[in-house]
């Protein structure tokens, strides 16, 4: 079981980082593989909306023209059974880093279902689980919207987003043992909702 945690913070000694630990150790636990990757660390450019109508080969080829950090990044995603993207909270938002990577994640993996338009190649999409962990220090406020905002990208990417954790400063001890058992459930490969074929819940 290979997972895969993306960084959206610059301090490697920072609180992000503790929280990010603490699912590495929850990971391990049960025996599975993890990688941490932060994004500030690389060469990633932010999405030059190439054509006039502000799209590109990411349309019509789901890949992006940019020669840098990305391609890399997109294939360790593609490789790992579940992914977290961690992100500090800024302005109760996204940080920058994570933003600009999944502007372009979004747009080489644009949605679901049938062509975009005549000649293009099917959308595509993924059942690769995903949780969002959003980390807001100071006041600690911007954490659900924060998250709202993850959640939604994510779900257009076509990850399956089986958990948003948000995380403040005034909590992180508190939650240091939950994000541990959210490890060792990835490791699971959960799914949201019943799996398909199954009967509707009971009423």
């Amino acid at each position: 079981m290979k997972i895969l945690i993306l960084s959206g913070s610059k301090n490697r000694q920072g609180k992000t980082a503790s929280a990010i630990e603490a699912i590495h150790r929850g990971i391990t636990k049960a025996g599975g593989e993890t990688e941490s990757i932060f994004l500030t660390e690389l060469n990633l450019e932010r999405c030059r909306q190439c054509n006039k109508d502000g799209w590109g080969i990411c349309r019509t080829e789901h890949r992006c023209i940019i020669e840098d950090d990305f391609a890399a990044i997109s294939g360790r995603i593609k490789a790992s059974d579940a992914v977290v993207f961690a992100t500090p909270v800024y302005f109760g938002d996204l940080c920058e880093s994570m933003r600009g990577f999944l502007d372009r994640l979004r747009r080489t993996h644009f949605m679901f279902g049938p062509p975009a338009g005549p000649g293009m190649p099917p959308r595509q999409s993924t059942t690769t689980p995903a949780v969002g962990l959003c980390y807001a220090g100071g006041s600690g406020n911007g954490t659900v919207s924060c998250a709202f905002n993850l959640e939604r990208i994510l779900q257009t990417c076509g990850f399956d987003v089986v958990d948003m954790i948000p995380v403040r400063r005034q909590n992180l001890e508190m939650k240091t043992p939950h994000l541990e058992r959210v490890g060792e459930w990835l490791t699971t490969k959960p799914v949201s909702g019943p799996p398909p074929g199954a009967p509707p819940p009971a009423k």
